[in-house]
């Protein structure tokens, strides 16, 4: 098969290991950044044109579409799907993923558990809405934020009112969260393919960081999920209808409690962490499919 990666970076670990994986499986691998197509719309005839030239005979796509170029980066994958080429993630779950407000919505209605979250119009009335999480500390979180990024823990009502205040003042929407002080600054990341959890890795943040991102210096170690925690990363990846899919979940009193559901997950730590072939295993959902 001729399989395209989609990427805007060669030397990354996750498309490095994909090429790898893609390969040792016998099929043919190229690297395609989706920022540098064209997306030709004709009636029967649609076409991405790569380099001044259509790409053709791609028999799948594996999408590493990062947050910044979501909106570009999904008009690509839509386009290979009129051309009929299989993708491991689809276009309108890579949106709904991107979405955090609309995913946690998605996961509650699934009856996913998610920590208590408010979303307001840039209420004036912040100390209500740090209320309604549980009162402080408590999480702010920039709707558009990744890696850890825009991700706030105010410590006192005061303080969290003062965030919420400064990210109105420059029209940022964020979401407040209440803080799962059990889980003390270690979540889990659970990696779905294909309705599977196919590894898990537990991430610790490093001293005095509330984070547990591994791009925010946190370390990460195998763990073995419970049956419970399980089946929340499945629900989970299904509720959005992603195949592939990084589940990150907070061991709270209350069960399992997602926090978010990435649709391009990196690599690396989970391999690094758990010595499975992840990359050969998004393989081998490719090889079902198509």
């Amino acid at each position: 098969m001729n399989i395209v990666v989609l990427s805007r970076d060669t030397k990354l670990y996750s498309t490095k290991r994909l090429v790898e994986a893609i390969e040792a499986r016998g099929h043919s691998a190229r690297v395609v950044n989706h920022v540098k197509c064209d997306i030709l719309i004709e009636k029967k005839n649609p076409q991405v044109i790569y380099g001044g030239q259509p790409l053709t005979d791609v028999d799948a796509i594996i999408p590493r579409i990062g947050a910044s170029v979501t909106f570009y980066g999904t008009a690509v994958v839509r386009q290979f799907e009129m051309m009929k080429v299989f993708t491991t993630t689809e276009s309108q779950a890579l949106v709904r993923s991107r979405d955090k407000l609309r995913s946690m919505q998605i996961l509650t209605r699934s009856g996913v558990g998610i920590p208590k979250t408010v979303f307001t119009n840039y209420s004036k009335d912040v100390g209500s809405i740090v209320d309604n999480v549980g009162g402080a500390p408590c999480i702010i979180k920039l709707l558009e934020g990744t890696q850890g990024l825009g991700v706030v823990l105010a410590e006192t009502k005061k303080a969290a009112i003062a965030v919420c205040e400064s990210f109105n003042s420059l029209k940022a929407r964020v979401i407040v969260q209440e803080f799962i002080k059990e889980s003390k600054g270690i979540d889990i990341r659970a990696f779905v393919v294909d309705g599977r959890v196919v590894g898990a890795m537990k991430r610790t943040g490093k001293e005095g960081e509330f984070r547990s991102n591994l791009h925010r210096g946190g370390t990460a170690e195998l763990i073995q999920l419970t049956h419970e925690e399980e089946v929340t990363a499945i629900k989970a990846a299904k509720a959005l209808g992603l195949h592939v899919a990084g589940v990150d979940m907070l061991q709270s009193d209350r069960g399992p409690l997602v926090i978010e559901v990435n649709s391009s997950p990196g690599l690396e730590g989970i391999e690094g962490a758990t010595g499975h072939d992840i990359a050969g295993e998004i393989v081998k959902f490719i090889e079902r499919n198509v």
